[in-house]
C-alpha cells in the first residue's frame, strides 16, 4: 500500500467510455491504473498484481460485481470500493454486505474516487505499516510471512533472517563479514561461505532466474545488497 508513493489501482468497468476515462483521470493524479472490463478479468488480474486498491462496477456482464466483489473478499483483503448507476439503497447495502469498503454514485466525478481512494488507503495505512512491496515480492515483517506474487514462500530461519536484513535497507551493500554478524551473529572468524550458501538458496526460491537475481544482488568485490527493484 501507497500513500506517499504511486498505489497500484484495478479498475473493472464495461463501460469503455467510463473505463478510459476514469483510467486517465487516475493515473494523472499519480497512481498506476491497470483497467479491464469484466469480472472475470479482474479476478485473474487480482492474483497477477496485487493491486493496492481495487475500483469495481456492480453491474458487469458475466460475473456481477457483487460476486466478484464477495471472491475477492474471500481470498483477501484488498480494499474494494463500488460504482453504482444509482444511490439505491439496496445496491450499496448489498455491496458493502460483500464485502466492499466504499462506494461511488455514477456518473463518477474524478475527484471524488480519488479522494475515496485516498481515504479507504488512509483507513487501513496502521494496518499494513509493517508490510512491504518490493517488486513481486511481498515481506510482513510483523508476520513473518514473505510471498512471490501472492504465493506463500518457504524459507528456513536463517534465510528468512538474510532476507529481512538485506531488505530492511533497499540499495545498501552489506559485506560478508557484516551478514554474518548481524543474521548468523558470528564474530570475526565466521565462515563467508555460510553466507553464500545461504544466499544461493533464497535466491532459488524467490527469484524468477537465480543467474540473474533482482532481488538478492551480488556486488563483486564488496557482498549483497537487496535491490533496488
Amino acid at each position: 500500500m501507497k500513500l506517499g508513493g504511486v498505489s497500484r489501482v484495478l479498475l473493472i468497468e464495461d463501460d469503455l467510455a467510463v473505463r478510459e476515462g476514469l483510467e486517465l483521470a487516475l493515473t494523472r493524479h499519480g497512481h498506476r491504473v491497470r483497467a479491464v472490463e469484466s469480472g472475470e478479468q479482474g479476478l485473474d488480474r487480482l492474483r497477477m498484481d496485487l493491486p493496492d486498491v481495487v475500483v469495481l462496477d456492480l453491474m458487469l456482464p458475466g460475473i456481477d460485481g457483487f460476486e466478484v466483489c464477495r471472491r475477492m473478499r474471500a481470498s483477501g483483503n484488498v480494499p474494494i470500493i463500488m460504482l453504482t448507476a444509482r444511490g439505491d439503497d439496496i445496491d450499496v447495502v448489498a455491496g458493502l454486505e460483500a464485502g466492499a469498503d466504499d462506494y461511488v454514485v455514477k456518473p463518477v466525478q474524478p475527484r471524488v474516487l480519488e479522494a475515496r481512494i485516498r481515504a479507504v488507503l488512509r483507513r487501513i495505512g496502521r494496518d499494513q505499516a509493517e508490510l512491504e512491496r518490493h517488486g513481486d515480492l511481498t515481506i510482513d515483517r510483523a508476520g513473518l510471512v514473505v510471498t512471490h506474487r501472492g504465493v506463500p514462500v518457504g524459507l528456513a530461519p536463517t534465510e528468512l533472517r538474510l532476507l529481512l536484513e538485506l531488505s530492511g535497507t533497499p540499495g545498501r551493500v552489506h559485506s560478508r563479514q557484516q551478514l554474518l554478524e548481524s543474521v548468523w551473529e558470528h564474530g570475526y572468524f565466521g565462515d563467508s561461505r555460510l553466507v553464500d550458501a545461504c544466499v544461493q538458496r533464497l535466491r532459488a526460491k524467490i527469484e524468477d532466474d537465480s543467474a540473474a537475481p533482482v532481488y538478492v544482488q551480488t556486488v563483486r568485490g564488496f557482498g549483497y545488497r537487496f535491490g533496488p527493484v
